[in-house]
């Protein structure tokens, strides 16, 4: 048992179920501020250690709510995207495990841009992009065959994906810790079309530092589409297995499920096999 699985055996009873159906109502939310004040995130809810230093500490957990910067179309497919890839990682990795990996992003985050702020008194201002992205490393490394549609048209394999991920976020690192080095290389790097903003490459850093933590202390398993559809379906099954009756009477229509008092006996005098409760065991008309 590894040291997932203790806390898991030990917390897991504490784990929010369907975490990214919330996530994304705050995302929602965020976007809304961001119609009717776009300055208020930034004054007052974003990633800023000089603020929370002087008290503002729900900086902590509402930065979260930044929406993804770009058009409300392409917004629109990274939230349904989000959705989905969060939806099937808690579905394979399990409630506790999925809420483990995104908060721990999170603080990860909160505490890199404190102790860079102390140290280098550096305050930078780290958003949710690279926490979101670090997702779709989990999901190209539990599902490598599973296919999208790139821009609609093109076929592509979720490895691939995530390789093309990890060589973004490898320029992402380098050009920022170089420019973070060097300021002066910054604007070259920029021209040239790496990104090299120190902030966005300790977010990433921070992200793929996470994604390494927990795929070490997981499991190696592997899924193909079909396995999660084979374990959806095999889940479904057993959920109406579950629900079904055992017993019902012939005459009420009463089952187990209406009281745990109920007791229900087949008649010997009945021809065929007809269950009654207690109430009607002896009262009703015989069937021949």
């Amino acid at each position: 048992m590894n040291w997932l699985d203790k806390l898991e055996r030990k917390f897991g009873k504490y784990a929010i179920h369907n975490l990214m159906y919330y996530i994304i109502i705050l995302y929602i939310l965020g976007l809304v501020i961001q119609m009717v004040n776009p300055s208020l995130y930034t004054q007052w809810l974003g990633l800023d250690a000089e603020a929370i230093l002087h008290g503002q500490i729900w900086r902590i957990v509402t930065f979260i709510i930044q929406p993804p910067n770009a058009s409300f179309l392409f917004m629109a497919f990274a939230l349904y995207f989000y959705y989905m890839v969060g939806q099937a990682l808690e579905y394979m990795w399990g409630a506790f495990r999925f809420n483990l990996y995104f908060f721990s992003g999170v603080l990860l985050h909160v505490i890199a841009c404190l102790v860079i702020y102390l140290i280098f008194g550096i305050n930078f201002s780290m958003g949710t992009f690279y926490l979101n992205l670090s997702l779709f490393f989990v999901y190209a490394y539990l599902f490598p065959d599973a296919t999208f549609l790139l821009f609609f048209i093109f076929p592509i394999k979720a490895k691939w994906l995530g390789i093309i991920e990890g060589i973004f976020y490898g320029l992402t690192i380098i050009g920022g810790l170089s420019a973070l080095v060097n300021p002066s290389l910054m604007f070259t790097m920029l021209a040239m079309g790496i990104p090299a903003i120190p902030a966005n490459s300790i977010a990433a850093l921070i992200s793929l530092l996470n994604f390494a933590i927990f795929v070490m202390g997981s499991k190696r398993n592997r899924f193909s589409p079909k396995d999660i559809k084979r374990r959806r379906t095999y889940a479904k099954k057993v959920k109406a297995a579950s629900q079904s009756t055992h017993h019902r009477c012939a005459i009420c229509g009463r089952t187990e499920k209406d009281g745990e008092d109920l007791e229900f006996r087949f008649c010997s005098k009945c021809k065929g096999n007809y269950e009654y409760c207690q109430e009607h065991l002896f009262t009703h008309e015989h069937r021949k």
